[in-house]
């Protein structure tokens, strides 16, 4: 019998794997429209994926950059980030892929005014915490702070930090909560299969994790990229150390942003 092998989902190259196939888009859908609360309102029901592999900062970045983008059937463009490693810059680097996503991909053509943008909408997906508030989901807008008026629906960013998820009751989870729930897989077998009963989506994307992680090709390819999150991170706390004894750790800080 061939022994179990334990996964993180919140592993870029396994996500992209679960969230970023045509034959698995019912998956993503049912993903966005939680995260986005669409279940009040009309759901998204297609998704056209993109590519938008970037090249990497610098040549010594050894993870680059594995996200799922598309363009859903009313034109509005949703990038979901599996973000595995603190660049101390989440920030800027979540407003540059916003621009990057809302001005291409035959974004506005010749002829056409500004009416013709689409929203644009960005799901972060964090292996770290970086907002000031417990709550493991945010999202922001653009809104006047005097007023709460919001000014505009073309941007919109959310961020799931992963760390912050508590554990409860699967029966009493809210849809955002479930999906936490899944990444965060601190669930224990009966939890799972409850979780799975509550959450069809949710129930595809531990088959489909499931399928890949028993794959000896793709098994390699994650515990690569494990390897290099790791080398990554230890790295960084290295760095901070040798900052820190050496009086310069504000320095050092941004020069790595």
């Amino acid at each position: 019998m061939t022994q179990e092998r334990h996964y993180d989902p919140t592993n870029d190259v396994l996500f992209k794997f679960v969230f970023g196939r045509e034959e698995r888009k019912h998956i993503t859908l049912r993903f966005i429209n939680d995260i986005l609360a669409r279940e009040g309102r009309k759901p998204f029901e297609d998704i056209q994926f993109r590519n938008t592999e970037l090249t990497p900062d610098k040549s010594a970045d050894k993870l680059g950059r594995l996200d799922v983008f598309g363009i859903m059937e009313d034109g509005t463009r949703i990038d979901v980030e599996m973000q595995v490693v603190n660049h101390l810059n989440m920030e800027k680097r979540t407003l540059f892929y916003w621009a990057h996503m809302y001005l291409h991909f035959d974004a506005i053509r010749v002829g056409e005014g500004y009416g013709a943008l689409k929203p644009a909408i960005a799901i972060n997906i964090m292996r770290h915490s970086f907002l000031p508030q417990q709550e493991p989901h945010s999202r922001y807008v653009v809104y006047n702070p005097d007023t709460n008026h919001q000014l505009t629906d073309a941007l919109e960013l959310h961020f799931l930090e992963i760390p912050k998820y508590q554990n409860k009751d699967v029966t009493k989870m809210s849809r955002i909560e479930r999906w936490l729930a899944y990444f965060a897989n601190k669930l224990n077998q009966q939890e799972k299969e409850e979780l799975a009963m509550q959450n069809v989506a949710i129930s595809d994307a531990i088959q489909a994790s499931n399928q890949f992680i028993m794959n000896e090709t793709a098994y390699r390819e994650y515990l690569a990229r494990e390897a290099a999150i790791l080398d990554y991170n230890t790295d960084i706390t290295e760095g901070r150390r040798i900052a820190r004894e050496e009086g310069h750790a504000e320095g050092w800080q941004q020069g790595m942003q």
